[in-house]
């Protein structure tokens, strides 16, 4: 069974190498141990059953009651095998155990892989940003989901 855990810093150069080849703006080493290092900031990671290996990641907010997602991605060799489905339910279980009613992410327009994924989790769009992403002026969509409060999901086994 694969396990999420929170990031450490000795993870962050393969979440690094799963960035570059997942954003065409990838964040740096530095961004991510920035990360780690606020209380309001979730890191974690995905990690093979077999051999720990990280193949996946997310980073989101929790502030006051809301969820703020800021990065998600899974190895192109993981993909298609429900860990992006994964992470987004644990944001999402943790966002409900420490009280959130509402999650908020952007999207790229022209990002229809992960438009589905926040879908089947429950975002739907809420708005757009003009322009948003700096790398080419693509817009981004302003998706919503309300959570469901489950006390103690968070611990929930993956």
């Amino acid at each position: 069974m694969n396990t999420i855990s929170p990031m450490t810093l000795a993870d962050i150069d393969a979440v690094v190498a799963i960035e570059a080849v997942s954003f065409p703006a990838p964040w740096t080493a530095e961004m991510f141990a920035a990360e780690t290092r606020h209380a309001f900031s979730r890191c974690l990671v995905i990690r093979e059953a077999a051999n720990g290996a990280v193949m996946g990641y997310i980073v989101f907010w929790l502030t006051g009651d809301e969820v703020q997602l800021h990065d998600v991605a899974v190895a192109p060799g993981a993909r298609g095998r429900g860990l992006g489905d994964a992470l987004i339910t644990r944001m999402l279980t943790d966002g409900a155990a420490a009280a959130a009613t509402r999650a908020f992410l952007e999207v790229r327009v022209g990002n229809a892989p992960a438009i589905g994924l926040y879908r089947r989790a429950g975002f739907e769009v809420v708005g757009k940003r003009r322009a948003y992403y700096q790398d080419n002026d693509e817009d981004a969509l302003v998706m919503a989901a309300d959570i469901i409060p489950r006390p103690g999901a968070a611990h929930e086994a993956l």
